[in-house]
């Protein structure tokens, strides 16, 4: 009886040893990193770059014109709409223009009254003239007495200042007319350059005032980025250099020149504006935001492949590789991307190893089992 007791406990010992032994043998294998075979590993290297300043701003067409009325008048009509091409000279708004057009009339009148006027004075001349002389021959043969002679002189000289007064009236009328029908050409606000309508302020029925737009055009052959340097940073732009421009909306980058620095700065920002004509570009827009890189010597960095990067929300980040071959998430911080490479501002120093091409796949806690080599 005790000897199967024995037995028994024997039994029960060995089942339980083997228990644990598989187990431990089972944590053990899940203990061990998945192995990934056949990644990219590169070893993170710092290079010398260009150091460059950079510049926001807002594309602006280089030719705006906010139109507006020179009258006051009621609106009748609205002939543009925006995103509307026009020409020069095309008529964009109609004023009402009863009155202008009284007015260009009574001016006519003017004229045409001022004409006859200078008839009759020219015949009252002409008359005056031709009885001088006939008294100037009898008064050499001593007809006629040296005070009818004086009258007949002093009636010629009043038709011709009549005659004068009344060429005076008529350049004094023909001006009032110039000036009617300007007036009158007010009612027609005309698109002053070829270009692009970009608003309308303005609807049938309103009442037009002066310095109140109406339609806004801009001439969209030329544009340039319209951005602020800090007084600090001035010294780096120089007006003609050459720069780059990069419009995030395009997704490309433009060269520019710097055409102009506007010598007075903000008093609030302390910063200075400056314009950089673009290259004419049929998908650029006014409004489109830009960044203008203007170089200022030359800086380390430590730059990796755009391809290594980890988004994970709004974070960047990099799978860092250990010296054991483990892989592990090391989040960074980003500076400027150029071509296929990227700077990490923050994050990395230089001789890690990182996976160079994750291709989308989750790595974070598993082990490089073969590297590939770049």
């Amino acid at each position: 009886m005790k000897r199967t007791f024995r037995i028994l406990a024997l039994l029960a010992a060995a089942v339980a040893l083997a228990g644990l032994l598989g187990c431990s043998s089972k944590k053990e294998a899940a203990a061990q990193p998945e192995p990934v075979r056949g990644l990219a590993v590169v070893e993170v290297q710092r290079a010398t770059v260009t150091d460059e300043l950079e510049a926001v701003g807002s594309v602006r067409a280089q030719q705006t014109a906010q139109l507006s009325a020179e009258v006051v008048a009621t609106v009748r009509s609205v002939t543009a709409s925006e995103g509307e091409r026009v020409r020069r000279g095309e008529v964009l708004v109609v004023l009402d223009d009863a009155q202008q057009r009284a007015e260009v009339a009574r001016a006519g009148a003017a004229v045409a009254a001022a004409q006859q006027g200078i008839a009759a004075a020219q015949a009252e001349h002409g008359l005056a003239q031709a009885t001088l002389q006939r008294y100037q021959s009898m008064y050499e043969k001593k007809s006629v007495s040296p005070h009818e002679m004086e009258e007949v002189q002093a009636r010629s000289q009043a038709a011709a200042a009549q005659r004068d007064a009344a060429q005076a009236g008529r350049a004094q009328a023909a001006a009032a007319q110039a000036q009617a029908r300007a007036l009158w050409s007010y009612t027609r606000i005309r698109a002053p350059f070829d270009g692009v309508v970009t608003a309308r302020n303005v609807d049938p029925g309103a009442l037009a005032a002066p310095g109140v737009p109406l339609v806004t055009v801009e001439d969209t052959r030329k544009f340039r980025l319209e951005a602020t340097v800090d007084e600090s940073d001035l010294r780096f732009v120089q007006l003609g250099a050459k720069v780059t421009v990069a419009i995030d909306a395009l997704g490309a980058e433009l060269p520019g020149t710097v055409t102009q620095i506007v010598p007075a700065a903000d008093p609030a920002s302390r910063s200075f504006t400056v314009k950089i004509e673009l290259p004419a570009q049929a998908s650029l827009h006014s409004g489109f935001f830009g960044r203008a890189r203007f170089p200022r010597g030359q800086r380390e960095a430590v730059r990796v492949p755009r391809a290594a990067l980890v988004e994970r929300g709004q974070l960047q980040g990099v799978y860092l590789v250990g010296r054991d071959g483990r892989i592990g998430l090391r989040f960074v911080t980003l500076g400027r991307a150029s071509g296929e490479q990227v700077e990490v501002l923050s994050g990395l120093s230089g001789g890690e190893r990182i996976v160079a091409a994750h291709g989308g796949r989750d790595l974070a806690g598993k082990r490089v089992e073969a590297e590939g080599k770049r």
